[in-house]
């Protein structure tokens, strides 16, 4: 069985030996789209995670029964093709759990907590020169009382959930699926939670029914000291209306690990903000922890001893 990794590159220093050990195994750090049709030619199973899987790919792959993708969302793969050549198609979910809970976490807390600011005011002499022991200008509040509002309420959103209720905060949902399968916290529509929630964190997939939720309109309903988080998908919220709403400081903050497009254009508006105090970034990188990623390697392996 010759087993082919097309874009290695996203595992990082994770041991790829127990996939090795199944079969011939070859692996690449990237692949073009060409490069991905030769490489795959008399490939039994193909490991990818940005790779795109089409026609053209699968003509040129007549050995080819199982494709695992690395990681949960499939959306680069066609799904109902494979399906008809008879291709196998696996990803792993909730390998990324706790890891993409803690980054949300992260994005909350240093936004709640004013982490940035204070960060500054210390390394950059203000506080050495300040006539009290405190930065009386700049409080911070509590989140304890307060309410998250969790759009997608599924494995992550409820461990995002399980720690705001740790903290004391009142935890309420918005499904985008329409379908509240969760009955630990109140669902409620999109409207309730947006304008009632003091932080909201987004667990969405992208899909018909999330492309562009988030816009200005649905930012112009938010507390003026509100914050948004997402750490889902990118294009759930509407860039350049964020950007326009955090100037105009319609919310009081907003953290994002995920882009409309990645990495993150260098013209991006959220580069040019003119109250960039206001924004916290971290490069996609909530689901990368090394347990994660152990995780990940671990269930592909599962994956193609299960066969086909």
């Amino acid at each position: 069985m010759k087993i082919v990794f097309l874009d290695a590159i996203s595992m990082g220093d994770v041991s790829l030996d127990e996939i090795a050990a199944l079969g011939e195994f070859t692996s690449y750090p990237s692949s073009t789209a060409e490069q991905a049709r030769e490489r795959v030619h008399d490939a039994t199973v193909v490991l990818l995670n940005k790779v795109i899987v089409d026609k053209a790919f699968l003509d040129a792959a007549p050995e080819l029964k199982l494709i695992c993708e690395a990681g949960t969302g499939i959306n680069n793969i066609d799904v109902a093709l494979c399906a008809e050549r008879g291709v196998v198609v696996r990803n792993v979910a909730a390998y990324s759990t706790d890891s993409v809970a803690q980054t949300a976490w992260m994005h909350i807390l240093n936004l709640c907590g004013r982490a940035f600011h204070y960060r500054n005011f210390v390394l950059g002499g203000d506080y050495s020169k300040n006539p009290v022991h405190v930065d009386f200008a700049h409080p911070f509040a509590e989140i304890a009382g307060k309410t998250l509002g969790i759009i997608g309420m599924g494995a992550i959103g409820q461990k995002v959930a399980a720690i705001g209720e740790a903290f004391g905060m009142r935890v309420i949902y918005y499904s985008t699926s329409g379908t509240s399968h969760c009955k630990t916290w109140p669902s409620v529509p999109l409207e309730t939670l947006l304008k009632e929630a003091d932080v909201v964190s987004i667990h969405a997939p992208y899909n018909e029914r999330t492309a562009g939720l988030i816009g200005y309109g649905q930012i112009k309903m938010m507390k003026p000291t509100a914050i948004l988080v997402n750490t889902g998908r990118g294009g759930i919220i509407e860039e350049n209306d964020l950007a326009k709403a955090l100037d105009e400081g319609l919310i009081a903050g907003a953290g994002l690990d995920v882009y409309e497009k990645e990495p993150l254009p260098s013209d991006s508006p959220l580069l040019k903000l003119e109250h960039p105090e206001r924004l916290t970034l971290s490069p996609h990188i909530a689901w990368y922890s090394y347990e994660a990623r152990a995780r990940l390697a671990h269930e592909m392996a599962m994956n193609i001893k299960r066969g086909w």
